[in-house]
C-alpha cells in the first residue's frame, strides 16, 4: 500500500505504520517506551494468545482501563482477529460494567487490577456473567474474581499458535467486520451498543486528522479516555494513522497535564473546555513551559471567545478547532478548519467532516431555514450500522433515507457551520418559552469573574422550570449573587435569566471531563427542599 488511507482494517493499518515509522516511538507511558515496530509485534503476540483462547471473528471483548499502552495492544489485538472491542468506563460500577459485559455477550475481558484504590475486577464478583470465560489482568498477577489470568501469563499462551495463523485471522477481517461495540452513555435509559465497521473508522479517523493538521513528529498527550470515542478514535487511533507519539495519561489532572507538557514537550492537546478553562485559571501556570504546544481540539455548546483568543495569545495553540460528533457516528460529524475566526470556532462546531451530511429539521422532518433551531440530522459513511441487538431503537434513531436523528438541537448558518444550542432533553420550558441552558452558559461565560458555569432546570411551581447556575468563580474575582442575577437581567430576556445561582468550588465532571449535569439536577432537588 502507498497511503495508510488505502488501509480498509486497522490490522492493515498497524502493519503499514510499523514499516513506515518502525523505529519511531508509538507510545510513551512513562519508563515505557514502545516503537512502531515494537508495538505491531506486541499486537500480533496478543493476537495469537487470543486464538489460543479461541477468541473468532465476531466475539466481543472488553476493555476496562484508565489509558495505559496495554489498552492498545489488546485493543488493536483482538481486532486483529475479528472482534468487536466494547471499551468499559472506568467510572462504572460493577452493575453497570456488568450490564454492558453482559448486553455484549463479551467472551474475554481485559481490566486493570487496581485503579484510584478500587479493585476493578472485584466489583465484578456478584454479577452473572454467563458468556465471560475469561479475564485478563493489566499490572496485577491474580484478582479475588474467578478465572482470572495475568497479562504476562495471557501473552504466554502466543506459543502455542503459529505465525501463519494469526496472519489468517487477519485476512479474514474486512472492510465491513465490526470493528467496535461502543455503549453510549444510557441518559435516556439502558445504554445501547453502538456498532461501527473497520474502514469507516478508518476513513471519518484519517479525515478528522488531516483537518486537524496531525503532523508524524508530533507528541500527542491524551487526557480524554480510551474508553471515550475521543480518546480512542481521536486519541490513538488518530495518533498511530499520522506516525505520531503517544502519552497517555491515567487521570485528568491539570498540575499534572501542565508538567507532562512541560517535560515530555507535548505539541497537540485536545480536550474539553473545562481543561483549557483550567489551565488558563491555574496560579503556577506561568512555572511551566507550555511553549512546545501547537494543536488543541474541543467541543462544546458553550465556549466564550475570550478562551479561544486566550488560548492563541495566553497558551500559544497555533491550531484551535472545535468540533462536534457523536457515538453514532463514529465519534465525528462536523468540525471547524484551520484560520477559521476566534467567533467562528467559539461560537460553532464547524462544517460537516468530508463526505458527510448534515442537517437542521422541523418536527415533520423537513429541513429548516439557515439560521433557525432544528433537530440535527446527520447521513454518510461515519452513521453506525444500528444498535447491537436492538431494531427496534435502530429504526427510531436512523430514518429509511439513512439519516441518524441525533436529539440535539442546532443553528446552522449559510456557509453551514453548525452551532449546537443544546440537547433536546436539556431545554428548559419557564412559562411557556423554550429555554436553552448552553444560550445562558455562553452568555455567563462573558462575564470577567466566572472562570466555568453549568445551567440546569430546576422545578417552579408558577413557571414550571426556572434556571439553576453553578458557578466557579475566577481566583481573585469576587461575585455577589444579587449583583450576577441584575446582571443578568441587563444582558438578557428575563425569561432567561437563573433564578438561583450557586457558587462552587468546582463542577461533578465524568471521565471526559464533561459536567454531569444530572448530578447537579439531584443536588438542586436537595437544596431547594432544605
Amino acid at each position: 500500500m502507498a497511503n495508510v488511507t488505502e488501509c480498509q482494517t486497522i490490522p492493515q493499518m498497524m502493519d503499514f505504520v510499523a514499516s513506515r515509522y518502525a523505529e519511531r516511538p508509538a507510545i510513551e507511558d512513562d519508563s515505557t517506551v514502545i516503537s512502531y515496530k515494537e508495538l505491531n509485534q506486541l499486537r500480533k503476540k496478543a493476537a495469537a494468545a487470543l486464538l489460543a483462547m479461541n477468541v473468532q471473528q465476531g466475539d466481543r471483548v472488553a476493555v476496562w482501563a484508565p489509558n495505559i499502552w496495554e489498552w492498545v495492544v489488546a485493543a488493536t489485538a483482538l481486532q486483529s482477529v475479528g472482534a468487536a472491542l466494547v471499551p468499559l468506563n472506568t467510572r462504572m460500577k460493577g452493575s453497570e460494567a456488568g450490564y454492558v459485559l453482559k448486553a455484549s455477550g463479551t467472551k474475554i475481558l481485559f481490566s486493570i487490577g487496581e485503579f484510584l484504590g478500587i479493585d476493578f475486577p472485584a466489583m465484578l464478583v456478584e454479577e452473572e456473567l454467563p458468556e465471560l470465560e475469561q479475564v485478563v489482568l493489566f499490572r496485577q498477577s491474580s484478582s479475588t474474581l474467578p478465572n482470572t489470568l495475568s497479562w504476562d501469563k495471557f501473552l504466554e499462551k502466543a506459543d502455542a499458535i503459529e505465525e501463519a495463523q494469526v496472519e489468517q485471522a487477519q485476512s479474514r477481517v474486512t472492510a465491513e467486520t465490526m470493528s467496535d461495540l461502543l455503549f453510549t452513555s444510557g441518559t435516556t435509559g439502558k445504554p445501547k451498543g453502538v456498532i461501527t465497521r473497520h474502514a469507516q473508522n478508518l476513513k471519518v479517523v484519517s479525515d478528522w486528522g488531516e483537518v486537524v493538521g496531525l503532523e508524524e513528529a508530533d507528541r500527542y498527550l491524551i487526557v480524554n479516555p480510551f474508553f471515550h470515542s475521543f480518546g480512542y478514535k481521536a486519541g490513538w487511533l488518530a495518533a498511530l494513522m499520522r506516525g505520531c507519539t503517544i502519552l497517555p495519561l491515567q487521570v485528568f489532572d491539570v498540575p499534572t497535564i501542565l508538567q507532562k507538557v512541560s517535560d515530555e514537550k507535548i505539541t497537540v492537546l485536545p480536550g474539553p473546555p473545562t481543561l483549557y478553562q483550567s489551565i488558563l485559571s491555574h496560579p503556577k501556570r506561568d512555572s511551566f513551559d507550555i511553549s512546545s504546544l501547537r494543536v488543541a481540539v474541543t467541543g462544546a455548546a458553550a465556549i466564550p471567545v475570550s478562551m479561544i483568543r486566550e488560548m492563541d495569545e495566553v497558551l500559544g495553540f497555533d491550531t484551535i478547532i472545535t468540533a462536534y460528533g457523536l457515538t453514532e457516528v463514529c465519534g465525528f460529524a462536523t468540525i471547524c478548519r484551520q484560520g477559521d475566526s476566534p467567533e467562528l470556532i467559539a461560537n460553532t462546531s464547524g462544517r460537516a467532516m468530508p463526505d458527510v451530511e448534515v442537517r437542521c429539521i422541523d418536527e415533520f422532518g423537513n429541513e429548516v431555514h439557515r439560521g433557525t433551531p432544528g433537530e440535527v440530522v446527520i447521513r454518510g459513511s461515519n452513521v453506525m450500522q444500528g444498535y447491537f441487538n436492538d431494531d427496534v431503537a435502530t429504526r427510531e434513531n436512523i430514518d429509511r433515507d439513512g439519516w441518524l436523528h441525533t436529539g440535539d438541537i442546532g443553528i446552522m448558518d449559510s456557509l453551514g457551520y453548525l452551532r449546537i444550542t443544546d440537547r433536546m432533553k436539556d431545554m428548559i420550558i419557564t412559562g411557556g418559552f423554550n429555554v436553552y441552558p448552553a444560550e445562558i452558559e455562553n452568555q455567563l461565560n462573558s462575564h470577567k469573574a466566572i472562570a466555568q458555569v453549568s445551567v440546569v432546570g430546576v422545578p417552579d411551581e408558577r413557571m414550571g422550570e426556572v434556571g439553576m447556575a453553578w458557578i466557579i468563580v475566577r481566583p481573585d474575582e469576587q461575585l455577589d449573587k444579587d449583583e450576577l442575577i441584575q446582571w443578568c437581567r441587563a444582558e438578557m430576556a428575563n425569561y432567561k435569566v437563573p433564578r438561583y445561582v450557586q457558587f462552587v468550588e468546582n463542577l461533578p465532571l465524568n471521565a471526559s471531563g464533561k459536567v454531569m449535569k444530572f448530578e447537579l439536577r439531584d443536588r438542586a432537588t436537595e437544596l431547594l427542599r432544605a
